[in-house]
């Protein structure tokens, strides 16, 4: 029997509340050998004491647990979003969470909306820099407020933050294989070297060294602007994507689209070996809080990815076929097609999950 594994709980803010409790209730009924703990790092808190993480937040979260699972951040109360920027990006800064994987997959035809797409046309996965580029909040104002005004944003790649996550890419390629069990073949790095020439030389180059020890994957490259139109053309061709992070998050809300929308999309920050962070691709959505109206499915799928990362591929397993019983049976959100609210869908998919849903 393996141990059993901490997880953190943080909800965080807006709809991060709702669907978050939905995904543990989930994960609880898997009978996954977990034990978690709940963090009140959010909007709420910051406005009560000022804090957004606490003294030794981060080193806590790598000494004391296996994994973090967080719901989203953003208030509009919080002009500045000083707390969402300390804590998801201090988190991914500070934890050296450098990939971002997001896989991409269609449970069933009526939630692309391509027409002729079947679920084994959309089976990608898309892993994004997460500790460089512009997201760094390197740069400044010069003149602020005058006709001269002049704002530079520095966009940072290194040698070592490139070629890590791109080796990265192709260890996913070789060692995870498609829904159907089918394994992938192709590595595809997207930049836009043509106008950002120095950053993208330095891209290029490192994947065509790493891709040299992958003599069995196919190397392929194509520029941002190409890969967007791709990918609502005919997403059957990808197979993983590597990109900056910029690229990343940009494609990646895309690409959500043709599963069904952000309320779908899971997503894991991973540091192999070390303590990873997992959160649903979607925001904190503030007009749709508090209203039970957000598909918790995202949080839900986002939590099955999580127990497979940390080595408990049933638990996970039996996750995903829930949450694809109930798009079928349209036991969803109304996004989806269906007529439930965020805890009536996360409560069938748990009943379904413990066995008590038939």
């Amino acid at each position: 029997m393996s141990p059993t594994k901490q997880i953190a709980i943080i909800p965080g803010d807006g709809i991060g509340k709702e669907v978050i409790p939905q995904a543990v209730k989930v994960i609880e009924a898997s009978g996954a050998a977990v034990e978690t703990a709940q963090f009140d790092w959010s909007a709420d808190r910051y406005l009560v004491d000022g804090v957004t993480v606490p003294p030794d937040g981060f080193a806590m979260l790598a000494r004391d647990f296996d994994a973090i699972l967080l719901g989203a951040f953003g208030d509009p109360r919080i002009a500045s979003n000083i707390h969402a920027k300390e804590i998801l990006l201090g988190m991914r800064f500070k934890m050296d969470l450098y990939a971002n994987v997001r896989p991409v997959r269609l449970l069933e035809a009526a939630l692309c909306p391509l027409k002729g797409v079947e679920p084994k046309d959309v089976d990608f996965v898309v892993v994004r820099e997460n500790t460089e580029g512009v997201y760094g909040d390197l740069g400044g104002v010069f003149k602020k407020g005058t006709p001269d005004e002049i704002a530079t944003q520095e966009d940072i790649n290194t040698r070592k933050g490139v070629e890590r996550v791109i080796r990265y890419a192709f260890g996913c390629c070789e060692l995870h294989t498609k829904q159907d069990g089918s394994p992938r073949h192709r590595v595809l790095m997207c930049d836009k070297s043509n106008a950002m020439t120095h950053a993208g030389g330095l891209w290029q180059r490192v994947f065509k060294e790493v891709s040299a020890e992958y003599p069995q994957i196919k190397a392929e490259h194509m520029y941002v602007d190409a890969l967007c139109m791709q990918l609502v053309r005919d997403p059957r061709q990808f197979d993983v994507i590597v990109t900056n992070n910029m690229f990343g998050d940009i494609i990646t809300d895309v690409a959500a689209a043709l599963q069904g929308g952000l309320g779908m999309a899971a997503s894991g920050n991973i540091h192999p070996g070390k303590t990873s962070m997992f959160e649903p691709v979607h925001g904190s959505a503030p007009p749709i809080a508090g209203k039970n109206v957000a598909n918790p499915f995202g949080a839900i799928l986002t939590a099955a990815m999580m127990l497979n990362h940390l080595g408990m591929g049933a638990e996970a397993q039996k996750i995903e076929a829930a949450v694809l019983e109930a798009v079928r049976q349209k036991k969803t959100t109304q996004d989806i097609g269906g007529s439930l609210g965020t805890r009536e869908a996360g409560e069938w998919v748990a009943e379904k999950v413990s066995g008590r849903q038939t």
